[in-house]
């Protein structure tokens, strides 16, 4: 047990984060409120102090008026009066992770940034550059490292990741600015079915053979939605669709077309720039299906294998093997995709790098138009964290960043190029999951969502249905999870997104 303690309620959740990623073993424990006051009223105002203490580690910080101590090691640090509150947190959170830093030994790669989006960070700096130059997403060396070595600075990125995130920013940024993200939209659709669920999974999913009778009300539903998605999106662009899970292609072909119908009744007169479904797992991909994928215009679809080695597939609660993946692959190029991507995930129970490179080789041989690699989040929700007692001997044998390293490599050997990146909590060696693509062949969905450059409207149970105003602020609308609950209370979901979307612009300026 760790006990952290902080006389500033703004900053504890970032200690909180902080403690985790380096000690991601250890039970974390905040003080209570009651606490929290006592800690603050020992703080004159004069003193602009803030003091933190891990109890069990026997680490204290104070920082006061230009100094900071790590137990009997100082740290200088020059404090302006004209700095502001903010500017402050971000001194004292640097510190935060110093501290950390020296007392464990240990350095985290992206250093002391807790948010999942940070190519955001690096895309605002080159927006910033843009506003003094008048040049968009053409950037000299010396403005690439300028904004790298800031974050360096300001937040601890290492070099690498440093570079890979403004390497993703340039690329993002170029494909965001393509868009009219004030008139524009995305729509999702959610199919919350799959064959089995896997080990790791704590998406909202439902086994297809316990639901089949449940299928064509829920997709009656869903066109319910549509229907009403067309009316209230009206004067809007819909730029992309992507129909994700769950497993889409656990439908049968003819539900499968069903649901294509409807989309293309409602929106058949949309200029799409993508249309994404994941075919998804290799035990519910046939050709019949893949037909009826390309029948109503299907540009981009996903295999997921999520690791090329039986044993683990079986393991995770896959009904496949390796061969039905790259037979599922092919099948999907000779019906004519040429847009395919693939998924893995790093860190699977008991895959070692050897494992990893049997699967990154394996995809090479294959060579996808693009590869999502994943760094395993062991979620609450997931059977993985319910069982890891059993497994606990074959977590973690896994060093994180050779297997990143190897992935990149290997993408890298097959021409595809990082687009985009987002990080979760709980990750494996506190790294990241990245999309690489070739060129042309990039996720837009993916990144108009992960940056929220624009609206998505949300269709399906467990969806979130996010409003992005044109000030930058964002307000979400989920739907019920439960299935049932879904199909009974459809007027009542939509309804809620009606008033979500009918909402004025707020009359402030973007921060």
């Amino acid at each position: 047990m760790i006990k952290t303690k902080i006389n500033r309620h703004d900053i504890e959740y970032f200690l909180y984060a902080m403690v985790k990623a380096f000690y991601k073993d250890a039970v974390v424990e905040a003080p209570d409120t009651a606490e929290h006051n006592r800690l603050e009223d020992d703080v004159r105002e004069d003193q602009d102090l803030v003091t933190c203490n891990l109890t069990s580690q026997g680490m204290t910080v104070s920082f006061n008026k230009g100094k900071c101590f790590l137990e009997d090691k100082e740290y200088s640090y020059e404090f302006s009066e004209k700095e502001d509150d903010s500017e402050y947190k971000d001194i004292v959170r640097g510190y935060i992770y110093d501290a950390l830093a020296d007392y464990s030994g240990n350095v985290l790669p992206w250093g002391n940034l807790t948010g999942i989006r940070p190519t955001k960070l690096y895309m605002n700096l080159f927006r910033a550059l843009d506003s003094g130059s008048g040049t968009e997403n053409e950037y000299t060396k010396d403005q690439i490292d300028q904004v790298v070595n800031k974050m360096a600075l300001k937040h601890r990125v290492s070099d690498y990741k440093g570079q890979l995130a403004a390497d993703i920013a340039i690329r993002e940024k170029k494909i965001i600015d393509s868009f009219d993200n004030k008139d524009g939209y995305s729509l999702y659709i959610g199919i919350p079915f799959c064959p089995s669920t896997c080990l790791y999974c704590s998406f909202t999913s439902y086994p297809i053979v316990s639901y089949k009778d449940k299928v064509r009300s829920y997709l009656d539903a869903i066109y319910e939605e549509l229907k009403a998605a067309k009316e209230i999106m009206v004067g809007k662009h819909l730029d992309t669709i992507y129909i994700g899970g769950g497993t889409p292609s656990s439908l049968s072909s003819q539900d499968m077309d069903y649901l294509l119908s409807k989309v293309q009744e409602v929106f058949g007169n949309e200029n799409i720039a993508e249309y994404t479904v994941e075919a998804g797992r290799a035990d519910s991909i046939t050709e019949d299906k893949l037909k009826v994928l390309k029948k109503y215009g299907v540009s981009r679809i996903s295999v997921n294998p999520q690791t090329m080695n039986d044993d683990t597939l079986k393991r995770i609660g896959r009904h496949h093997d390796t061969k039905a993946v790259i037979d599922a692959f092919n099948m999907a190029r000779e019906v004519g995709f040429d847009n395919i991507n693939m998924d893995i995930i790093l860190g699977l129970p008991g895959e070692d790098l050897a494992y990893v490179d049997r699967t990154l080789e394996a995809i090479k041989e294959l060579k996808p138009d693009s590869l999502t690699v994943h760094s395993l989040a062991i979620k609450r929700a997931s059977r993985l964290k319910e069982m890891m007692d059993k497994y606990n001997s074959e977590i973690g044998v896994i060093d994180f960043d050779k297997a990143m390293n190897m992935s990149i490599e290997a993408a890298d050997s097959m021409g595809l190029k990082p687009y985009y990146l987002y990080r979760q909590k709980d990750m494996g060696g506190n790294l990241e999951n990245t999309g690489f693509a070739s060129d042309g062949k990039y996720g837009i969905y993916n990144i108009l969502m992960m940056e929220e450059v624009q609206s998505i409207y949300a269709i399906g149970a467990g969806t979130v249905t996010k409003r992005v105003y044109d000030d930058g602020h964002i307000e979400r609308c989920d739907t019920h999870k439960d299935v049932n609950l879904y199909i009974a209370d459809i007027e009542a979901m939509i309804e809620r997104k009606r008033g979500l979307i009918a909402k004025k612009e707020r009359n402030r300026s973007y921060e």
